[in-house]
């Protein structure tokens, strides 16, 4: 993992805005991180938000997923971009992992990508894609892409295309969210040529 570094505004497509988040990316994995991402993680989830669990969820529900990340972390396979508030914690969040297929290391993964309730419907959640993307070209200049998946039923896909990325495939039901209830898990691309 290399050092922390401040993501540019302009990556983000905006100047600075006071108050607004400021993209970080591979931040020091602290402890005091770690909580506030389970934190995060279980806001974004019991608003609705489809980040890999249902509502209702507490931080020690979404704790070992979290775990999976800092491990894809330590072993230099996942980057992990957050949007801090002027108060340093964390409001949004992008995974970035490469490939470690020997086939497939020219493109990269983005996963859990949140942003936190209060700060959804302003902004953000675009400046978090175009921090992600610049994020992806600046750790992986040979990347030709990104991949990510979301769940079907909730607007993601309209919100992932306004951003550039376009769908590329869907596995019809393939998202157990309730007895009975299933969405499409839809696989989205954004060519960063």
């Amino acid at each position: 993992m290399s050092e922390t570094t401040t993501v540019p505004r302009a990556a983000a497509g905006r100047g600075h805005r006071e108050g607004w988040p400021h993209f970080v990316l591979d931040p020091a994995p602290t402890a005091e991180l770690s909580d506030a991402i389970a934190a995060l993680w279980a806001d974004v989830t019991n608003a609705g938000g489809a980040v890999g669990f249902v509502p209702t969820v507490t931080p020690e529900d979404v704790r070992p997923a979290l775990r999976q990340h800092l491990v894809g972390m330590a072993e230099g396979t996942t980057r992990l971009l957050i949007g801090a508030n002027d108060r340093g914690r964390p409001v949004a969040t992008a995974f970035l992992q490469r490939n470690t297929h020997r086939l497939m290391r020219h493109w990269l993964s983005l996963a859990t990508v949140m942003i936190h309730p209060d700060w959804q419907g302003r902004g953000a959640g675009r400046e978090l894609m175009a921090a992600a993307a610049s994020a992806a070209r600046a750790v992986e200049p040979e990347v030709m892409g990104i991949r990510l998946t979301c769940r079907g039923g909730m607007g993601l896909e309209r919100f992932y295309t306004s951003c550039g990325y376009q769908e590329v495939g869907r596995v019809p039901g393939a998202i157990r969210v309730g007895e009975n209830e299933y969405r499409d898990d839809v696989t989205l691309w954004l060519p960063l040529g």
